[in-house]
């Protein structure tokens, strides 16, 4: 089987691009997986490293297939003598790269309801701090009605104490008068009876 400088071309192409998606879906589940839990993070930063170092090679891979100072002999060696092992590599580099992006198509959508679960906790945080913030008036209202109300009982007092004052006073003035006067009275019956 013969391959050409076209077909070459078309390998390292594809070979650029599926390296350059891949660095790009390994970045964003390097970012996504940097955002989730301690216990979640660390097994994914570990399985992350090793996509990293498939990755690398895979470029290493590409880089050495399109390289200029490789001769013809040698690639067409390793085209043809090699394509089965390629193909292998490539299914298999395809595969993982196919689990990988399911794989962060899931956290994606766990990352996805986890948002969504926080900005409904968020939102019911705000409910909550509302109806405090309501109740705070109500109880500050209630505080400054009995204040009042604890005002106007010590007013009523100094009134009932002062009116209790003045009770005493007048009692004590009146029994001074009618003892004076009982006096007035025996005075006068004391003198009409001695003439």
């Amino acid at each position: 089987m013969e391959y050409g400088s076209f077909t070459v071309v078309l390998y390292a192409v594809d070979g650029y691009f599926l390296s350059t998606f891949c660095s790009f879906q390994v970045k964003k589940m390097d970012l996504e997986a940097r955002s989730l839990p301690p216990n979640v993070k660390s097994s994914l930063l570990v399985k992350l490293r090793e996509y990293k170092s498939d990755l690398n090679n895979f470029k290493t891979e590409v880089k050495r297939i399109t390289s200029g100072n490789l001769n013809a002999t040698a690639r067409d060696e390793l085209l043809e003598a090699g394509m089965a092992d390629t193909l292998t590599a490539s299914a298999d580099q395809r595969s993982r790269l196919m689990m990988s992006t399911d794989h962060l198509g899931r956290t994606t959508d766990r990352i996805k309801d986890s948002r969504r679960t926080i900005l409904e906790t968020e939102e019911l945080g705000v409910s909550i701090l509302q109806d405090l913030h309501g109740q705070r008036q109500s109880l500050l209202r209630a505080h400054e009605t009995l204040h009042g109300v604890d005002d106007n009982v010590g007013k009523s007092k100094k009134i009932l104490t002062t009116m209790t004052r003045r009770m005493n006073r007048n009692k004590w003035t009146i029994g001074a008068i009618i003892t004076v006067l009982v006096l007035a009275i025996i005075f006068i019956l004391y003198f009409k009876l001695t003439r």
